[in-house]
């Protein structure tokens, strides 16, 4: 369980070719006019105005749940990712080198005969040490166990810094135990959640039955696992209810814990991670309840059974291809894929997600400009001062909470490009052990992960790799971070003009200094503790500026009738609503900003506005739509372009938007916050 963190992630293309061509063009003419749509009028549905042409003729490969910008970016960002391995796999390289761990990794992983050859054998082991539990204590004992492997089944438990001390890292206890996307897909009865719910428990059968069992014995055991999750999910908070930062934070005793939840065993499971303290933060505590009670009451065979079938679903796609075949064929439900990745493809995502850093430093080298990183900076520090001028406007938040507000700004930690301290990795990594390597290799995060507990946070450390294409904030260590995969066209480019950069990787940046001022980071102050630095009143008003935005994001659908979750979103339709008027004030700053020249037939302002929808120019599936509004905290690519500028005075001006328009709105109706 990760400390909260804000992602905008980005994506763009079908196919690696498409996206070169397309970028080249791009270098010349920044505003891709092949993609509008005149027929469109602005206002009714700017999005689409801008991206229309491009829609429409889209093609999403069948291997993808999308394509375009947004976090699809991260499609050709793979294949340069593969063309790295594949240069380092066949060399020889000094033992222990990063080039030698990356590349003897994906070598192994490669290696699907070999693999296939082996069947479950490789997890054989583990299912022994299942079979031998004799009760609930030796249970736990199993469970805490596997947690130094990175497998979490029932408990959950991440280290990161304290709400309330953020100098220090404390022990951290979620809820889990879940196999179906969220809580909400138990309860859920429209056609399209029972399809996953089928195809979930078909998956699980097909694990029992990939090991051993027989058909009848399969169904009876995954229907069994499908009972204790739902109960488990009657437990679990809403993703909103989780938004509201004091309720997820709940220290507790380990005396405690040991005296109302004695069945979980809290003091044996702490000290077998090594984990030496007094006191936890048990996040959603009525997880924890319910799964004392349901230790006390479930017979341990059924436990077990669970156990057995969590751990497969943990291991599925490093065993042999039946077990990956069976884990694509559940999560085809979701993504509405039609056809899995190469296998190149796949071990690229394992080994970005394994030894990432180790990849990034090769990433880096072979693909990251330098100068952007004092680009950037630039950037960030302009629209810094808008943010901080944004702020001293407000008028409806009084002078001594506006200084509190500006400290914080300032106080923000900017993080470009790559780590200065690169993350190393103490793992013998063999060319034809492929499971062995997984496993050293989730053995070995999780040990990064503990051996964090007790010690102040590591100012240093990155969380997200350099090649991917996001962006983040951190509000318990108030920081922001531009990895070098997000720092590129159509977010940046160091030869575009300013209003596509403003209107790019400007609002990114403007994007993630607001959640340092959305409804979670505004709970936290300049040095990232839970810590109330307004007055009442100015906190009152804005928490009724915020419902204002959560009741017209409620307002808007995808997909016909299926609505976007403004509460779910708040934080992030926060960001994208401050963003765009912190980047367009930073790019008045500017010399360009200033002009009213056109350039490729479009003013500035106008400019500035077509790059806001450009860098959200995405197409995805119905499957992975509807799934991502019913789990993703960010609102539809659609939304994230219209919903922000209804309420944008400037873009009215730009494109003579005017009543009757459907997506006008009066100048009293449009929210404005920061």
């Amino acid at each position: 369980m990760k400390k909260l963190l804000y992602a905008s992630i980005i994506l763009l293309a079908s196919c690696s070719q498409q996206n070169s061509e397309e970028n080249t063009d791009a270098k010349k003419q920044f505003v891709s006019v092949e993609g509008i749509d005149s027929s469109i009028k602005p206002g009714d549905n700017f999005f689409m105005h801008v991206n229309g042409r491009w829609y429409d003729t889209a093609q999403i490969a069948s291997d993808q749940s999308g394509v375009g910008s947004y976090s699809f970016l991260n499609i050709p960002q793979k294949q340069l990712l593969e063309n790295i391995l594949e240069e380092v796999a066949a060399a020889d390289n000094p033992a222990g080198s990063i080039e030698q761990k990356v590349g003897d990794f994906y070598a192994s992983g490669m290696d699907v005969d070999a693999i296939n050859r082996r069947g479950f054998e490789p997890i054989q082991p583990i299912l022994n040490r299942i079979e031998a539990v004799n009760s609930i204590p030796e249970l736990m004992t199993f469970v805490t166990e596997e947690i130094k492997s990175s497998s979490q089944s029932i408990i959950s438990v991440g280290i990161s810094p304290d709400d309330e001390n953020s100098s220090i890292n404390i022990a951290h206890f979620g809820q889990t135990g879940l196999g179906l996307p969220d809580r909400d897909y138990y309860f859920k009865t429209d056609s399209a959640s029972t399809g996953i719910q089928k195809a979930y428990v078909t998956y699980l059968a097909t694990l029992f039955q990939l090991t051993g069992s027989k058909e009848t014995v399969a169904q009876a055991a995954a229907q069994k696992v499908y009972s204790l999750e739902k109960q488990l999910a009657e437990s679990h908070k809403t993703r909103i209810e989780r938004r509201v930062v004091k309720e997820n934070y709940n220290k507790m005793s380990v005396a405690e814990l040991n005296r109302k939840q004695p069945a979980i065993g809290w003091s044996a499971m702490l000290d077998q991670l090594g984990l030496k303290t007094d006191s936890v933060d048990i996040r959603q505590p009525a997880y924890y309840q319910a799964l004392n009670r349901m230790l006390e009451s479930v017979p341990l065979v059924d436990w077990k059974t669970y156990i057995k079938a969590h751990t497969l679903a943990s291991f599925a796609d490093v065993l042999s291809k039946p077990f990956e075949d069976a884990s694509f064929d559940y999560q085809k439900e979701i993504s509405g894929q039609s056809k899995q990745l190469t296998r190149a493809q796949q071990m690229v995502q394992k080994v970005d997600r394994q030894l990432g850093y180790a990849l990034g430093q090769l990433y880096v080298k072979r693909h990251f400009n330098e100068d952007a990183k004092q680009r950037v900076l630039d950037l960030v520090n302009n629209l810094q001062k808008a943010f901080e001028s944004r702020i001293n406007q407000l008028d409806w938040m009084s002078d001594s909470t506006k200084i509190q507000a500006k400290e914080k700004l300032y106080a923000i930690t900017k993080k470009i490009g790559y780590p200065d301290k690169w993350r190393t990795y103490d793992v013998a990594i063999a060319k034809d052990k492929y499971f062995e390597n997984v496993l050293a290799l989730r053995q070995n995060d999780a040990k990064f992960m503990l051996d964090k507990f007790g010690k102040a946070p590591d100012k240093a450390e990155w969380h997200t790799t350099p090649s991917t294409v996001t962006a983040y904030y951190s509000p318990s260590t108030n920081e922001i971070v531009f990895p070098a995969g997000i720092l590129q066209y159509p977010y940046f480019d160091l030869y575009a003009d300013d209003a596509i950069n403003y209107g790019g990787i400007g609002m990114v940046i403007g994007h993630e200094l607001t959640h340092a001022f959305d409804d979670q980071g505004a709970q936290y102050d300049k040095d990232g503790n839970v810590k109330n630095w307004w007055t009442d009143e100015d906190y009152e008003k804005f928490k009724a500026k915020t419902q204002q935005l959560i009741e017209r994001y409620d307002s808007f659908t995808v997909l016909d009738s299926v609505h976007v979750k403004g509460a779910m979103t708040i934080g992030e339709n926060t960001a994208d609503n401050g963003a765009l008027y912190i980047a367009y004030e930073a790019f008045k700053l500017t010399k360009q900003g200033q002009d009213t020249t056109r350039i490729d037939g479009f003013t500035p302002d106008q400019r500035f506005c077509l790059s806001i929808a450009r860098i959200w120019r995405v197409k995805t599936r119905d499957e992975f739509l509807r799934t991502y509004v019913n789990t993703n905290s960010h609102s539809p690519a659609v939304w994230r372009v219209n919903g922000p500028l209804m309420n944008f005075d400037p873009f009215y001006t730009a494109f003579n938007v005017q009543p009757g328009d459907k997506n006008y709105k009066a100048p009293e109706d449009r929210i404005k916050i920061w």
